[in-house]
């Protein structure tokens, strides 16, 4: 049996069916929950607002991989979830409202001028105001405007959840884990600010931040939201996060490598910024502690620096190269790729929903963007 969910325009999406998930579809229908949310939010705004709701609308659909809504939807099948599946793609939609949030308040903490291959949410709000007003205030304006706008997602992710359409059982189990999951990305994201600046030699460090700040918000916590709203056991949360936590420092093992190796044009940012911000990556510890003086010398007086040339870059990256960090992370992800098919192979989940998450887990792992 097929069951139909009503997109933006009136037309139908077989998003979820009995036997498996369409990836394609359920971005297909989680992009049309957004787009009518915004519409409806659009008709009731102040009318001072256009600009802010469609700054908002343009970074939301300006691309985004939707993992979170997908892990979601994965989460419901992999407990066998039955029903009705608008609620719970419109629960799943809330996640990306959530991590636009996250996004725009991130790039406002690095000072990124570049998200997804466009100008980031506080840059662009900061070039219409100067193109109204002015040189002025208009970076101050810009990042002040952002935060609100960050502020704003997160609200109305809270909504969207909320109004999804969820059992009084569904909602509770559902806030359960989305509290927890709000609760550890900002743990993760605090210890990434601890952890920025210059190079250090702690790999358990970086890989604590992988955790709390990726492998548990983009994969384990989306898993259990969806598990949750399909009533799922012990035995079924358990094996999401087996196979959750390895695929998800999979997945910010390649990010981290992208953040240094990867084609500006195809990750939509400078291939210099993590270099530039100092970021607490595995990468760079990694090099950090299988570098020579010379090496060291090299990685504290470049790594950190806001003006960092793109020639002083390619230092670093043949540094990285030359001590075998970057080889050592691609096993790492190998590693967390094999781990994460053992639990797969042992979870107690629906064959089909085990194929379509063995396709995730391929796609995180050897992803170019």
């Amino acid at each position: 049996m097929r069951a139909a969910v009503a997109g933006a325009k009136g037309h139908t999406m077989t998003a979820l069916t009995d036997a498996a998930p369409d990836l394609v579809e359920v971005r297909r229908a989680v992009d049309s929950v957004l787009v009518e949310f915004l519409a409806a939010k659009s008709r009731s705004a102040p009318p001072q607002l256009p600009e802010l709701l469609e700054t908002l609308r343009r970074f939301l659909f300006a691309g985004g991989k939707r993992i979170r809504p997908l892990m979601c939807v994965c989460g419901w099948y992999a407990a066998d979830g039955h029903g009705d599946p608008e609620p719970v793609l419109r629960a799943a939609a809330s996640l990306e409202l959530f991590h636009t949030c996250a996004l725009i308040h991130d790039d406002v903490m690095d000072d990124s001028d570049t998200r997804r291959g466009h100008r980031s949410v506080h840059a662009s709000l900061a070039d219409r105001h100067r193109s109204r007003n002015g040189p002025g205030d208009a970076d101050r304006f810009g990042t002040n405007a952002a935060i609100l706008l960050g502020d704003l997602a997160l609200t109305w992710s809270d909504e969207l959840l909320h109004t999804a359409g969820l059992t009084t059982a569904q909602l509770r189990a559902a806030l359960a884990v989305v509290d927890a999951m709000r609760s550890e990305i900002m743990f993760g994201q605090y210890l990434d600010l601890l952890g920025t600046g210059r190079p250090h030699d702690s790999i358990a460090r970086a890989l604590t931040v992988s955790r709390f700040k990726t492998a548990k918000y983009t994969v384990e916590r989306p898993l259990h939201l969806g598990g949750a709203l399909a009533g799922c056991s012990a035995a079924v949360r358990d094996a999401c996060t087996a196979y959750a936590l390895p695929i998800g420092e999979a997945f910010q093992l390649r990010d981290d490598l992208l953040g240094g190796f990867g084609d500006p044009a195809a990750t939509g940012k400078p291939s210099t910024d993590d270099f530039r911000h100092g970021k607490c990556t595995v990468l760079m510890a990694l090099a950090v502690v299988r570098a020579t003086p010379a090496q060291l010398r090299l990685l504290h007086a470049l790594v950190g620096r806001p003006d960092l040339t793109e020639e002083q870059a390619d230092a670093v990256r043949a540094v990285l190269e030359a001590t075998g960090a970057r080889l050592a992370v691609e096993r790492m992800i190998a590693r967390r790729h094999r781990r994460a098919m053992k639990a797969l192979d042992r979870a107690p989940f629906p064959e089909a929903a085990i194929e379509t998450l063995r396709q995730l887990a391929h796609a995180a792992s050897v992803r170019t963007s």
